[in-house]
C-alpha cells in the first residue's frame, strides 16, 4: 500500500509539473510574439539602408494614397524657384528688409511618406539639399530640448537673464522673459539683434514706421506674434548657453544619432559671427526669412520627424525625453494652436478633418514636417502650396484603410 501511495503521489507531482511548464511555455510564447510585434513596429532606418513597404501592407489603399502624392506635384508652390527673388516678394512691405544671409534656388515639388518607420510613398529628388526656412524653428527648438533634458536648463519657465545677462535681457521688460515665452513666439522682446530691429519685423497691417516703434509692449507669455528677430535672440540666448555653435550641437547630439546625411548645413547672417571664449562662432537664424536657416534634404527631414514620432527615441537610443515630445505639443496661452515652435492642429485650426493630435513643422515655401505619433506616420512634404498642405494631408490621412 505505501508503495502504490508513493507511486499516485509521484504520478500527480509529474502531471502538477508538466501544467507548470505548459504556462510558462505559453507566458514565454506570448511575450516573444508581443516582443516581435513592438520590434516589427520600431523598425527604423540604417545609416545606409531605408526600406520601403507596399503602402497595402501596411494598412493603406494604395491608389488613394498615390492620389495624395499626385496632389503634391500637381499644387507645386506657385512662388519664385529663386528664392533670393522669392524672399524679397513675400516680405517686401517690411521697413529695411534685406538678404543678410545665404539663400540657394529651390528644386521641384519632393516628399516621402512614412508608416511604422518604412517608406511607403515618396516623390520628387529626396536627397536634395534646399532652404527649409521656418521648418529651422522646430529644429532649434530641440537644441532648448536637448539644453533642458541636461540641465543646461533648469526649467522652460526660468527667466532667459538669469543665463544671459550680456545686457540682451536688461530692463524691466526683457528681464522678465522666459525661456517658455521665447519658444512659443509670446516674449514680444524689444530691441535689436544683429542690426534688424524687432518691430520691423512682420510690422502690423495697420500704421506705420512711428507706430510700430513706439507700440505698447505686451506682457511676455500673453500676446502671439510671429517674429523672426525674437526667434534669433532665441538662438543667441542657447549659444550663450551651450557656449559651443547650435549646428555642431545638432549634429552630434541629434543628426548622427538617427543616420542623417553629413549634406544639411544651418547658416546665419553674414555678421552675426560673436565672440564665445575666445572663439569666434556664428549665431544662425531660426529661418530664412533674410536668409540663412537650416539647408536640408527631405530624407534627413523624415529622419527629424521620425525621431519625434517615436517619442524621441531611435531604436533603443533615447535621443529626447518623452518629457519634451510632450511639452513641444502643449498649447500655449497665447496660441492654442502652437506649441514650443510646433504648429498643433487645434483652434483656430489649420487642418480641417484631420485628427487634433497630429502637429507639425512649417515654413515659408511650402516645407512642412507632419507627425502623427499615434499612427507612427510621418509626412515630409516640400513646395506644397501651403494652401493646400491640409487637404494633402487629409488625402494621406483618409488613404489609411
Amino acid at each position: 500500500m505505501i508503495c502504490c501511495w508513493r507511486e499516485f503521489l509521484s504520478f500527480e507531482m509529474q502531471k502538477r509539473n508538466i501544467k507548470i511548464l505548459n504556462r510558462t511555455s505559453l507566458s514565454l510564447i506570448c511575450c516573444c510574439s508581443l516582443l516581435t510585434m513592438q520590434l516589427v513596429a520600431q523598425y527604423v532606418p540604417s545609416k545606409m539602408e531605408w526600406e520601403s513597404r507596399a503602402p497595402q501592407d501596411v494598412g493603406f489603399d494604395a491608389a488613394l494614397l498615390q492620389s495624395a502624392v499626385d496632389f503634391a506635384q500637381e499644387n507645386e508652390y506657385t512662388g519664385s524657384h529663386d528664392l533670393r527673388m522669392a524672399i524679397l516678394k513675400g516680405f517686401e512691405r517690411e521697413p529695411y528688409h534685406e538678404i543678410l544671409g545665404p539663400t540657394k534656388d529651390r528644386g521641384e515639388p519632393a516628399g516621402m511618406i512614412l508608416k511604422d518607420g518604412y517608406i511607403i510613398a515618396q516623390w520628387g529628388d529626396t536627397r536634395r539639399v534646399d532652404m527649409t526656412f521656418s521648418v529651422t524653428k522646430s529644429y532649434l527648438s530641440t537644441i532648448a530640448g536637448l539644453a533642458i533634458d541636461q540641465g543646461l536648463i533648469k526649467s522652460v519657465d526660468d527667466l532667459v537673464s538669469d543665463y544671459v545677462w550680456d545686457g540682451t535681457f536688461a530692463g524691466e521688460h526683457n528681464s522678465s522673459i522666459r525661456w517658455r515665452d521665447l519658444l512659443n513666439q509670446s516674449s514680444d522682446w524689444t530691441g535689436e539683434l544683429f542690426d534688424v530691429k524687432d518691430w520691423a519685423d512682420r510690422p502690423p497691417r495697420e500704421g506705420d514706421v512711428d507706430d510700430w516703434k513706439m507700440r505698447k509692449l505686451m506682457k511676455p507669455g500673453t500676446n502671439f506674434e510671429y517674429n523672426d528677430v525674437r526667434v534669433n535672440v532665441l538662438a543667441y540666448a542657447l549659444l550663450q548657453v551651450w557656449r559651443q555653435s547650435l549646428p555642431s550641437v545638432l549634429k552630434e547630439q541629434v543628426m548622427d544619432r538617427i543616420g542623417a546625411t553629413s549634406t544639411w548645413r544651418w547658416f546665419g547672417y553674414d555678421h552675426s559671427w560673436v565672440n564665445v571664449d575666445g572663439m569666434k562662432l556664428q549665431s544662425v537664424s531660426g529661418g530664412g526669412h533674410s536668409g540663412g536657416g537650416i539647408f536640408i534634404n527631405t530624407e534627413d527631414h523624415a529622419r527629424f520627424g521620425l525621431l519625434f514620432a517615436r517619442d524621441g527615441k531611435w531604436k533603443n537610443d533615447r535621443i529626447l525625453s518623452s518629457n519634451w515630445i510632450r511639452s513641444v505639443q502643449k498649447p500655449s496661452q497665447a496660441n492654442a494652436a502652437y506649441g514650443l515652435m510646433w504648429w498643433l492642429n487645434q483652434e483656430p485650426r489649420k487642418l480641417v478633418g484631420v485628427p487634433d493630435h497630429i502637429y507639425y513643422a512649417a515654413g515659408f515655401g511650402g516645407n512642412y514636417i507632419i507627425i502623427d505619433s499615434e499612427q507612427d506616420l510621418v509626412i515630409v512634404t516640400r513646395w506644397l502650396e501651403p494652401s493646400e498642405m491640409a487637404e494633402m494631408t487629409k488625402l494621406v490621412i483618409s488613404a489609411q484603410q
